[in-house]
């Protein structure tokens, strides 16, 4: 299995998760490339047979919650989809976000960004910035349990 990773990060939270996946990955004999939204293109999930795209929240206290970069998340959307927007047609993706407060519906937002490219949404986590080793592990395990399937 071959897995790649793209973030928005704002804090660098959600990029450790990133990180921290591809580690797990490595150690479990899957290869996996990692790129922040901001400059991924198409060539980083390619040979991807899962996606895994992640963010932050935005958003205040309890209301208004989104996904956070939006503009850059979009972007990297686009790119990833590449230029006639049908590379991810019929790729799994799995999403997460890394927040403070409260989630709200950021991953179906996300999951929202995808509809168009023809991506198959299938899961998401929302990982609470103060338990970032339990998130990479809970990521990193449904990764594991998708390549074996």
């Amino acid at each position: 299995m071959n897995v790649a990773v793209v973030y928005e990060s704002k804090t660098g939270t959600t990029r450790r998760i990133a990180l921290g996946i591809g580690d797990q990955m490595f150690e479990r004999g899957i290869r996996c490339t990692t790129a922040a939204a901001a400059v991924v293109d198409a060539t980083v999930t390619a040979d991807a047979d899962l996606v895994v795209i992640g963010t932050w929240v935005d958003g205040l206290f309890a209301i208004g919650q989104r996904p956070g970069g939006k503009k850059h998340l979009q972007r990297a959307v686009s790119a990833i989809a590449g230029p006639d927007g049908t590379a991810l047609n019929g790729k799994d993706v799995l999403l997460y976000c890394t927040y403070a407060v409260t989630p709200g519906a950021t991953l179906g937002k996300m999951a929202a960004m995808l509809e168009p490219t023809g991506a198959r949404v299938i899961g998401g986590l929302a990982i609470r910035r103060d338990q970032l080793g339990a998130g990479v592990e809970r990521l990193a395990q449904a990764v594991s349990d998708l390549s074996t399937v």
